[in-house]
C-alpha cells in the first residue's frame, strides 16, 4: 500500500467511525447499518457519477433520490450559485421581493399546465405537498364549506414526510407509526393492468367515482402522483386514469392536486407527467429536479380560483411560510435549471435514452427470477418477487452486486430500478444498463 492509499484508508476509517457514532440515517435500519454496512464515503461528484474517498467512481442509477436530474455539479448551476452568493444569499419574502423569486414565478407559470397562475415557495417535496393540503383546506373554509376536510389518494401513495403529507401515504411501513395523529385520507385502489380496457382500470375508475359521488361534500382534494407511484415500487399506470380523475373532480367540484415532485422536469419523457394526459391540476407540487440537486427548494402552483379564495379581509389570508421561502440562492439555481432545459433541449434529448431504457428493461424480463418489468421515460423497473415488498431482501442483493461493478443501485425492497440523470451520456447509460443486467443475474442466479 502506498502512502497515499494508506492516508485514504485512514481517512475513510475515521469518516465511518464518526458517521456510525453520531449520524442517524434516513430510511435505514440503524442496527444493521452500524453492525454490518460498509458505507460509500463520497467526496465529490460530476455528471452521472460520484467518487468515493478510495478513488472509485459509481454511476448514480437513481440520481441521488431523484434530485440530480441534470447530473451532479452541472457547471452552469455551480456558476449560478456562486454568482448569486456574491450578491444576495437570503432575504425574507414577507413584504419583500427580489429578482429570483419574481422572475422564477413568471417563468414557472409560463411553462406550467394551463390555469396555474400563482407560485408559493417552500423547501422540498414534503413541504410543497403540505402547502397544497393547507391551501385546499383553507380554500374550502374561506368559501364557507369547512366540512370539506378529507383527502383521497391511491393505495401505495407517497407524498412526503411531514404529518400532513404523510397522511396521504399508502405505503404502510412508512405510515403505521404515525397512524393515530394523521389527517383523514381515504385510499382508493390504483389502476392495474396493461391497458385502460383491463378490469383493474374499471375497478379503479368505479372506486373513485363511487367515493366522490357519495362523499364529495366532505372531500377537499384528490391527490395523485401522475403516471408513476415512485416509492410504491415504480408502479406505472395509463394516462386515462388521470383524465378520469380530472373529469370526476370537475363533476363533483373537488380539487385535483398533482404531485410532480418525482415525475416533473422531464422524468417521464415530458416536462410534466400530467401533460402527457392533457390534464391541468388545481394545485401542482414541484421539488427535486426543481433545483437540480443543488439546493433544497420547492414550489406549489395554484389556479386563480384557489388564489382568489384568499383575497379580501385579512383573516382570509394564507398565514403560512418557511424561513427560507423564495430563497435567492435556490431561486437563482431554479431559474438556471429552466434555462438549461430550454437552451439545451433536455426533454427532446431524453427520448432516445428513454427508448434504450425501455428496450433494456423489456429484455431483462426474460432473466430467470424476474417477475415483471416496466418503463416510462427515464425510469425502468424490475419486480424480483410477487408483491415486491419494500422490506424484501432481493433488491439489496442486486445492490451489492452493482456496487462491485461500479453503480449505486439503491432498490425499493424487491424492486430494482433506474432513474438516472436525464443528461447521462449514452455510453454511460449503456454501461449502467449492462451493470443492472449483470447484477440481477448474479443476485438471482
Amino acid at each position: 500500500m502506498t502512502k497515499d492509499e494508506d492516508a485514504r484508508a485512514r481517512w475513510r476509517a475515521e469518516l465511518v467511525r464518526a458517521d456510525k457514532q453520531y449520524v442517524w440515517h434516513p430510511y435505514t435500519p440503524m442496527q444493521r447499518y452500524i453492525d454490518e454496512v460498509d458505507p460509500l464515503c463520497v467526496e465529490r461528484a460530476a455528471g452521472a457519477r460520484f467518487f468515493d474517498v478510495d478513488g472509485r467512481s459509481y454511476l448514480d442509477a437513481n440520481s441521488s433520490w431523484w434530485v440530480s436530474t441534470l447530473g451532479h455539479n452541472h457547471p452552469r448551476l455551480v456558476e449560478a450559485l456562486a454568482r448569486q452568493a456574491g450578491r444576495l444569499c437570503h432575504v425574507s419574502l414577507a413584504g419583500v421581493t427580489h429578482e429570483g423569486a419574481a422572475k422564477l414565478g413568471e417563468e414557472l407559470v409560463a411553462i406550467a399546465p394551463p390555469g396555474l397562475v400563482k407560485v408559493f415557495y417552500s423547501d422540498d417535496g414534503s413541504t410543497a405537498v403540505e402547502v397544497a393540503l393547507k391551501l385546499a383546506l383553507q380554500m374550502w373554509q374561506n368559501e364557507g364549506r369547512p366540512q370539506r376536510r378529507r383527502f383521497v389518494a391511491l393505495d401505495g401513495a407517497f407524498h412526503g414526510e411531514t404529518i400532513g403529507a404523510a397522511s396521504l401515504g399508502g405505503v404502510e411501513v412508512f405510515r403505521r407509526p404515525f397512524a393515530g395523529v394523521l389527517m383523514e385520507c381515504i385510499h382508493v385502489p390504483p389502476p392495474e393492468g396493461d391497458a385502460p380496457e383491463d378490469a383493474g382500470y374499471a375497478r379503479a375508475f368505479e372506486a373513485l367515482e363511487k367515493l366522490l359521488a357519495e362523499g364529495s361534500d366532505t372531500i377537499a382534494a384528490v391527490v395523485l402522483e401522475p403516471l408513476v407511484q415512485g416509492a410504491a415500487g415504480m408502479r406505472m399506470y395509463d394516462a386515462a386514469y388521470l383524465r378520469h380523475a380530472r373529469a370526476l373532480c370537475d363533476r363533483y367540484d373537488v380539487l385535483l392536486v398533482i404531485d410532480e415532485v418525482f415525475t416533473g422536469y422531464g422524468r417521464t419523457g415530458a416536462m410534466w407527467a400530467s401533460t402527457r394526459a392533457g390534464v391541468a391540476p388545481d394545485l401542482m407540487c414541484l421539488a427535486k429536479g426543481f433545483s437540480g440537486g443543488m439546493f433544497p427548494m420547492a414550489a406549489t402552483l395554484a389556479t386563480g380560483r384557489v388564489f382568489d379564495a384568499f383575497l379580501g379581509a385579512p383573516e382570509r389570508a394564507f398565514y403560512y411560510g418557511h424561513s427560507f421561502c423564495g430563497n435567492p440562492l435556490g431561486a437563482a439555481i431554479a431559474r438556471e435549471v429552466l434555462a438549461i432545459f430550454r437552451e439545451e433541449e433536455i426533454v427532446a434529448k431524453v427520448q432516445p435514452k428513454a427508448a434504450r431504457i425501455t428496450k433494456a428493461f423489456a429484455a431483462m424480463r426474460e432473466i430467470p427470477g424476474v417477475v415483471r418489468s416496466r418503463s416510462l421515460g427515464m425510469i425502468g423497473a424490475l419486480d424480483l418477487s410477487k408483491g415486491a415488498a419494500y422490506l424484501g431482501e432481493l433488491g439489496w442483493k442486486v445492490y451489492v452486486e452493482a456496487r462491485k461493478r461500479g453503480a449505486y443501485l439503491r432498490p425499493l425492497g424487491d424492486v430494482v430500478y433506474v432513474a438516472p440523470p436525464l443528461t447521462i451520456p449514452d455510453d454511460e447509460l449503456e454501461t449502467l444498463l449492462g451493470i443492472v443486467e449483470e447484477s440481477v443475474r448474479a443476485a438471482l442466479g
